[in-house]
């Protein structure tokens, strides 16, 4: 059918489709090669339609997925009854529903709670538990108890109100906004040892940011209120806000901020917003271990902290970001992989403190001390002091990655006044300062996977604008039965502003990029070296944050005996 369209036979065409039973109106009949095909397949096979069958046929029903899937779902112990009424899909086991997006309401301000019920079933009225993504079982921070005031089924543009929903649907839910930021788990009010379900990993990190300020100063409530409603509607923004007071919107890339801001426009009711030229964010690492073990002092002098730094292994940074590995995992699990796949010793693997910044990035904090009395005494301060330094790294104060941080030796007072976190945090920073600045530190710049969809003729184009951008092609493939060409480059995400803009004008319009994150590249360059491409950018990032433009020196950091 289609090569019978695209080679314009209509003599052949038009039995088949009076075969089919298909009807072309007389101005669709006079079109030819690929407008034809096109209008002939979306009379004879409707994408929905086509789609919606396969799903039927194909995919798995929720009682035969969830289970295999219970095990990558639920966080708790896969014996228990909670684990069971999902593995069953159990209508009437306990409740237990995860919200994965707050989409806007048409009252100003509010949002629906929209989920899926993988066991029990959720009513209008009912009291639910909310475990947040910051829950731990056991505690009471982020978690609230609150009633579902209406349950509502959503079929595409429609919602139909129901008394209640039983598990394998999905669900929207009215009263919860205020309660869930992006995402969280729903179980029954008297449920209270129920494990929460595991949180979404993105695919791509919010890598470019903006600062966004009011035009008029009247407006900044407004901006506020917007900035808390943004990442409701959008699981994948992050609104952060400076020590210099800037309001900050980070995204996946210049398209996504634009529609944020266009959003975020929205919800302050058309009121006019500065937004700043996009920058892109930096990730500190380093290249090699450490030349040396350095040693930082307490305040009083009378404790000292040995460490050293180097590169995790290939790949373990990612495993961290997609949640292979986490603290949240059973010990013995996690040094299995640890020693099967990345070489670590099983013994070592169990003597990981923290995983930093934010409890789950990709850096770490690790035990090699021998024979120290009272280290658990400063094991919270040292891993407080981590959570601090590896948030805010000591070259710009960017989020360091793909660091583990060893802790070689610890000589402490007796006593416990002279050892306690006023002591110990400062001097764990410190120390992890020191031992990145002796590791050879570098920069992490985010790069973008571009595919790109062009004729023969504007290959040409392309190559010479992703040349000027630093990127560079890794396959070329032409489309079987077609003049086109698929591309796929790596382009650095801080050269990518205005390069569809370019690329269109290079190649006359010829040609259509696509960008999604793919990974971080360590920057040749030594941000330490003065004059280096490293640096200039490390100086502008401290400019811009308001630091002093000359990096502390190693000898602040570091004491001697």
């Amino acid at each position: 059918m289609i090569n019978t369209c695209m080679n314009d036979q209509k003599d052949k065409l038009w039995p088949m489709l009076e075969k089919l039973g298909i009807q072309m109106k007389p101005d669709e009949k006079e079109l030819m090669g690929k407008p034809l095909m096109k209008r002939v397949m979306q009379a004879w096979l409707p994408a929905s339609t086509a789609l919606l069958e396969m799903m039927i046929f194909h995919l798995p029903s929720p009682y035969t997925a969830q289970r295999y899937r219970v095990e990558n779902l639920y966080e708790g112990p896969l014996d228990d009854k909670y684990a069971a009424a999902i593995r069953n899909c159990d209508p009437d086991g306990p409740l237990m529903l995860y919200v994965s997006k707050m989409i806007p309401a048409s009252d100003k301000g509010r949002f629906f709670a929209f989920g899926r019920v993988f066991s029990g079933t959720v009513s209008t009225g009912m009291k639910v538990r909310i475990m947040g993504p910051n829950y731990v079982p056991g505690e009471k921070k982020d978690l609230y108890v609150k009633s579902v005031q209406r349950t509502v089924i959503w079929m595409g543009k429609k919602q139909e109100t129901v008394e209640d929903v039983p598990c394998g649907n999905t669900v929207a839910m009215v009263g919860l906004d205020q309660f869930i930021t992006k995402n969280a788990t729903l179980k029954n009010e008297k449920e209270v040892d129920a494990h929460p379900l595991r949180t979404m990993k993105l695919s791509v990190s919010p890598v470019v940011r903006v600062a966004v300020k009011c035009k008029l100063a009247s407006d900044l409530p407004k901006l506020v209120e917007g900035l808390k409603r943004l990442p409701k509607s959008d699981p994948m923004v992050l609104c952060t806000m400076e020590e210099s007071g800037e309001h900050i919107v980070a995204g996946a890339g210049e398209l996504h901020i634009e529609i944020c801001v266009k959003d975020l426009q929205d919800f302050m009711g058309g009121a006019d917003i500065i937004v700043s030229d996009p920058v892109v964010s930096l990730r500190e690492t380093v290249f090699e271990r450490s030349c040396r073990t350095v040693m930082s002092k307490s305040p009083n002098k009378h404790n000292r902290l040995y460490m050293e730094a180097r590169p995790m292994e290939d790949g373990l940074a990612e495993a961290i970001d997609e949640g292979r590995i986490g603290p949240s995992d059973d010990p013995k699990i996690r040094s299995k992989i640890l020693a099967e796949e990345f070489g670590w010793d099983k013994d070592l693997a169990k003597k990981i403190w923290a995983f930093g910044p934010d409890t789950t990035g990709p850096n770490m904090v690790v035990d090699m001390c021998k024979g120290v009395q009272y280290l658990n005494e400063i094991k919270d301060s040292v891993v407080a002091g981590f959570q601090w330094a590896s948030k805010e790294g000591p070259l710009a104060e960017e989020n360091m990655r793909g660091v583990c941080y060893e802790v070689c030796d610890v000589v402490l007072h007796a006593d416990a006044i002279h050892k306690g976190c006023g002591q110990m945090i400062s001097t764990a920073r410190r120390a992890i300062y020191a031992s990145q600045l002796t590791a050879k530190p570098r920069l992490l710049e985010p790069v973008y996977m571009v595919e790109i969809q062009a004729p023969e003729g504007a290959l040409g184009g392309i190559y010479s604008v992703l040349n000027q951008k630093r990127g560079h092609v890794f396959e070329e493939m032409q489309r079987p039965g077609t003049p086109l060409y698929n591309i796929k480059a790596y382009l650095p995400v801080v050269e990518s502003f205005g390069f569809s803009g370019q690329l269109r004008a290079a190649t006359s319009g010829q040609a259509f990029p696509q960008c999604v994150f793919d990974h971080w590249d360590m920057m040749s360059s030594d941000p330490l070296e003065t004059g280096s491409q490293a640096a200039t950018l490390v100086a502008d990032i401290r400019k811009r944050k308001g630091l002093k433009l000359q990096m502390t020196p190693l000898s602040d950091y570091e004491d001697k005996l």
